[in-house]
């Protein structure tokens, strides 16, 4: 992958999502879709590949060990088929879903726009059911019921 090829699928996601200064986006390599910043890069060293970095949101204090347990087990058992891997950013407290989408020779503006809305969902249920949610539901996530990790 070149930096062209990530600039042009930036365009694409620009035109398709009403993403007015698809410009400014490629500057910044960070676009905003849903509440969610998520970040479009390149690395040289994979020409296979682009890199998308969704950032779902802050674990509050006294949660950060328990929801990073959470997100390990989450990439064992869902993560992992997807080349996608879940953290927490050591500077901010974030929790990250980094997501390595293999190009093919038709991977389009409207391929990036699908795989972006498949895990935007993911965020959604990570910030509503286990960053929001009150001490109580909280308390219950770690209890050894796994029913919580949904694709």
């Amino acid at each position: 992958m070149s930096l062209e090829r990530r600039n042009q699928l930036i365009r694409e996601l620009c035109d398709l999502r009403g993403i007015g200064d698809a410009d400014r986006a490629i500057e910044r390599g960070v676009i905003s879709i849903d509440d969610f910043d998520i970040a479009i890069d390149f690395y040289e060293e994979d020409p296979a590949a682009i890199y998308v970095n969704f950032q779902f949101g802050i674990v509050s204090g006294g949660r950060t060990l328990r929801v990073f347990r959470l997100l390990l087990e989450a990439n064992l058992s869902v993560y992992a088929q997807d080349q996608a891997q879940l953290g927490v950013e050591a500077e901010t407290g974030g929790v990250v879903l980094v997501v390595r989408g293999v190009l093919e020779a038709n991977s389009d503006g409207q391929w990036l726009v699908e795989m972006i809305e498949h895990y935007v969902e993911h965020g959604r249920y990570w910030r509503e059911n286990i960053l929001l949610s009150d001490d109580e539901m909280f308390r219950h996530l770690a209890d050894g019921n796994y029913l919580w990790i949904r694709a």
